[in-house]
């Protein structure tokens, strides 16, 4: 860790502190089962003070981007690890495909929906989308692995691909983890097919009808249909 690094992430701490809140802290402490502590900023509020932040400080110089993610994602409140993804989402035109290791490590770090939804689809799935190479070694086996957070991660990659999708690779994931008992991927398979509808609707009720979802996977795919 640089002084640089320690700096950069000192200056938005100090900022964050300004604006903390007790009693939506604890609401948003609720909201996300009591797992992590919160400093009480609203989201619309929270992304408003680090764009200005990055506007005046900058990103963090390449080099140094991981250690202040890492720095961000250590901290125990929940509005860091979301500054994080902000500050990532704006510097991943930056990256190359060696970074794709350190991203995809914060998949399994304080896990939960909040900030997997936003790693998989806006910047693992962004990443796959330039290195279509990676996606074997990362993806594929991600779908195998028994964290339930990167089998959801395995699923939503392509949340956002449209006619981009590799439908063949969808398919045959969610038909690997179609029989799971776990909410977040029951849920993960509803969302992606029904995303995925908009732009293929006949291949999506055509799966549906064809394949043995969970109920929930099922309603959610064709919420739209």
């Amino acid at each position: 860790m640089t002084d640089a690094s320690n700096s950069y992430v000192q200056e938005l701490i100090n900022l964050y502190n300004k604006h903390t809140d007790a009693e939506f802290a604890r609401w948003s402490s609720d909201y996300l089962r009591n797992q992590f502590n919160f400093l009480g900023i609203r989201t619309p509020i929270r992304r408003k003070i680090t764009k200005q932040f990055m506007k005046e400080n900058g990103l963090p110089p390449k080099e140094e981007l991981k250690d202040v993610i890492f720095m961000l994602w250590d901290l125990p409140e929940r509005e860091y690890q979301k500054a994080a993804l902000d500050i990532i989402e704006k510097a991943k035109k930056k990256l190359t495909e060696e970074d794709v290791t350190w991203l995809s490590s914060l998949i399994v770090k304080k896990s939960w929906w909040d900030t997997v939804d936003v790693l998989s689809p806006h910047i693992v799935g962004y990443m796959f989308s330039k290195h279509e190479e990676l996606i074997p070694s990362f993806a594929d086996q991600w779908i195998e692995d028994e964290n339930i957070w990167l089998q959801r991660s395995a699923i939503l990659y392509q949340l956002k691909y449209k006619d981009k999708t590799d439908e063949e690779r969808l398919f045959r994931y969610i038909l690997r983890r179609a029989d799971s008992d776990e909410f977040f991927v029951q849920k993960a398979i509803g969302w992606v097919l029904r995303e995925y509808a908009k732009t293929r609707p006949e291949s999506v009720r055509s799966f549906v009808a064809n394949h043995s979802l969970k109920p929930l996977s099922k309603r959610e795919a064709l919420k739209h249909l």
